[in-house]
């Protein structure tokens, strides 16, 4: 029995302290919807419900107006947009990027996995790693669509497209898309220009080198040094145009100019810093290397030497007297467990310039003049044409591999970093 009492006691002082709760809150939600003053404050409270309820409708129509509104702003927009939940499916997406993606088979307030809808892999991942991380990302990928149908599968044609994604509430993610495919044919229309002009330039700047040859010994000082500038300047135009018509046979078919054979990276790289040993004992430049033994790359030879040629050139230009170029190979595992090896370049000049980073490869592109003029005036392969770094890139690329610019944090100086798929094991000789 004093059990039994003691259990309704509590029961009631528990119901008693819920009853109060209650009428606390409630009288807070009352005094959110008072409009304020003696006179909101003596209506009854079946009024100030009522015009608290109305203020929120109120509410609630403007934000369905704004949300009206920026839903049809991203409707009629030059670029495309779409949406997914934290399932990936597609929740939403404007008319732009259907016509992008070619989006069919799928309509308004449909739930769809975005894989099912459109086949692209870089998309979906790209999408995966927005919300992992929770931040914005951005990809370039060349996407090709598909269709059911053979006839308009025939005339589907592929684009190069840019997403930028951002993350969204409730684990969802849109995506922005942008066609870049007119930017990437008015390249090559230009690069296409560019090199049939080298191509013609060749042959009359071949026939002026020829004259000015043969002129040069028929004419004393002071007019012979005048020729034997034209001299010079013809041989660097002779070779800009070798290495615009180079660089487009690169980019137009890489592999069909590579001649790949199992090559060994430490006496390669060593080969081609002999080449370059008395121009950088001249500068007293110190060169240290560290690599495992006999790293085996399925890489043309000559092309290879080209790159570490222009890199070691460029390392040595750029280094002050009594500087030090260091060379460090390394041997990676990639996301699918197969070993890659890593080349970095590493020297002690000033570096790049920080806004020059992202532009170091492109054509025709020189950096700022601490590192744009300090020529070496022997070195064998400056032309000062500012495409040495456009045609590593390409050659790199040719093989397979990956090559980036920054600057080291502890010795200040350029850092080029090279990546290349490297043999399983040493080749049969």
């Amino acid at each position: 029995m004093i059990e039994f009492l003691l259990g309704l006691a509590i029961g009631i002082g528990f119901w008693l302290w819920r009853q109060a709760w209650l009428y606390r809150q409630l009288r807070k939600i009352l005094a959110s919807l008072q409009t304020g003053g003696a006179e909101g404050t003596s209506l009854p409270i079946v009024s100030r419900l009522r015009s608290g309820i109305d203020r929120h409708n109120r509410y609630r129509q403007e934000l369905e107006s704004k949300l009206q509104g920026w839903e049809n702003l991203l409707r009629s927009a030059p670029i495309g947009y779409l949406c997914v939940d934290e399932e990936n499916q597609l929740v939403w997406c404007n008319h732009r990027s259907r016509q992008l993606l070619h989006i069919q088979q799928w309509q308004p307030g449909e739930l769809r996995l975005l894989l099912e809808v459109v086949r692209s892999y870089e998309l979906d991942r790209l999408i995966e790693q927005t919300r992992r991380q929770q931040q914005p990302m951005q990809q370039e990928w060349l996407f090709h669509p598909v269709s059911e149908d053979a006839l308009v599968l025939s005339e589907l044609k592929s684009l190069t497209l840019r997403a930028s994604s951002f993350p969204l509430p409730m684990g969802e993610v849109g995506v922005f898309l942008e066609n870049l495919q007119p930017l990437v044919e008015t390249s090559r229309s230009r690069d296409r220009w560019i090199s049939d002009l080298a191509h013609e330039l060749k042959t009359p700047l071949t026939s002026i080198q020829l004259v000015a040859e043969n002129l040069q010994p028929r004419l004393a000082p002071p007019e012979s040094r005048w020729v034997e500038k034209m001299l010079s300047e013809i041989d660097r135009l002779i070779n800009l145009a070798q290495d615009f018509l180079e660089l487009s046979h690169l980019q137009e078919d890489p592999h069909k100019h590579l001649n790949l054979k199992p090559v060994e990276l430490q006496g390669a790289i060593a080969s081609v810093w002999q080449t370059l040993a008395p121009h950088a004992q001249a500068k007293q430049l110190s060169w240290l290397y560290s690599s495992p033994d006999f790293v085996w790359v399925s890489a043309d030879i000559a092309r290879l030497t080209q790159v570490f040629l222009n890199l070691f050139d460029n390392s040595i230009k750029y280094s002050p007297i009594g500087g030090t170029i260091q060379v460090e190979v390394k041997l990676l595992p990639n996301a699918d467990a197969a070993e890659r090896v890593q080349i970095d370049i590493i020297d002690s000049g000033s570096g790049f310039a920080e806004a020059d980073l992202p532009r170091v490869f492109d054509r025709l592109f020189r950096g700022e003049l601490s590192r744009g003029r300090q020529d070496f005036p022997d070195s064998p392969t400056s032309t000062g044409s500012g495409l040495g770094l456009a045609i590593v890139r390409q050659i790199i690329l040719a093989h397979g591999g990956t090559v980036k610019a920054r600057n080291h944090p502890q010795t200040g100086g350029a850092w080029l970093q090279i990546k290349l798929p490297i043999v399983d094991r040493e080749p049969d000789i």
